[in-house]
């Protein structure tokens, strides 16, 4: 961590309402480096996990924050708020598999612009 970079204390609340990885992280760590460490510490009893970082995504401010931007970039807020601690939320969306959304040839040809099958 380089000499007077800013931190932020975060923790990610995640479905059920449970806080997970609560620490203090540098200004400069990226989005998907948050959430490698988010995957890692993941509570193996909870009945929807994540399988990698691209499951998740991690909100604040009700924006959804990019793989590849630092905190900084992000625009996180540092040390303005009372309490000092940052919630940030947790959505996991596993990757759908890609032959289940879409639509063949055939299939598409049959629809009109309304979106009803041509029989």
């Amino acid at each position: 961590m380089a000499e007077g970079e800013k931190l932020i204390e975060l923790k990610f609340r995640i479905y059920d309402g449970t806080d997970i990885a609560h620490s203090t992280y540098a200004s400069s760590m990226t989005v998907s480096t948050l959430k490698q460490k988010i995957v890692a510490e993941w509570p193996q009893d909870k009945t929807v996990t994540p399988k990698s970082i691209n499951d998740l995504k991690l909100i604040h401010a009700g924006k959804v924050l990019e793989n590849n931007k630092t905190l900084a970039d992000s625009k996180i807020t540092f040390g303005d708020l009372p309490v000092g601690v940052i919630t940030m939320h947790v959505v996991v969306q596993p990757a759908i598999a890609k032959n289940k959304t879409e639509k063949s040839q055939e299939e598409m040809q049959k629809l009109n612009s309304c979106g009803c099958v041509i029989l």
